[in-house]
C-alpha cells in the first residue's frame, strides 16, 4: 500500500493523515512517481526514477525512441505492468507532454507526464 500523489503532493484524507491506494492504483501512482523523479539523483537508490528530464537535450529525430527507452528502464522493476504505446505532444513551445499507455494484469491505465524542454 502506497500513499496517492497528484501534482507531486499527498492526498489529505482529512483526518490528519493520508490517502493511501492499492491494486491497479498503487501500481498507477508509483509509475508516475518513477516518471517525474530524476534518476541517479537519490544515492541510496541511484535506479530510481527517470531520464525524461534529459530529453530536451535530445534532437527531434530520436525524441519517441529515447522517450520510449527511458520509460521503459524506469518501470523495469514492475510486474506485471506493460508499455502498450507512448506519443510526444508540445503542448507549448516549453513543455513537452509525453502520454504513456500502460496494461498492467490485463486493465488500462494511462499516465502524461511533462518535460520542460
Amino acid at each position: 500500500m502506497e500513499l496517492k500523489l497528484v501534482n507531486g503532493d499527498y492526498v489529505p484524507d482529512g483526518t490528519g493523515g493520508f490517502v493511501a491506494v492499492d491494486g491497479p492504483e498503487e501500481v498507477l501512482n508509483r509509475v508516475l512517481f518513477k516518471l517525474a523523479a530524476r534518476r541517479g539523483r537519490f544515492e541510496p537508490l541511484p535506479d530510481l526514477g527517470s531520464r525524461l528530464y534529459t530529453l530536451p537535450s535530445c534532437k527531434d529525430a530520436v525524441l519517441l525512441p529515447m522517450a520510449r527507452q527511458f520509460v521503459l528502464e524506469a518501470v523495469s522493476g514492475e510486474a506485471g505492468l506493460t508499455l502498450e504505446d507512448l506519443t510526444l505532444e508540445r503542448t507549448d513551445r516549453e513543455t513537452l507532454a509525453i502520454r504513456c499507455r500502460f496494461a498492467y494484469s490485463g486493465q488500462p491505465m494511462e499516465t502524461v507526464t511533462e518535460v520542460e524542454v
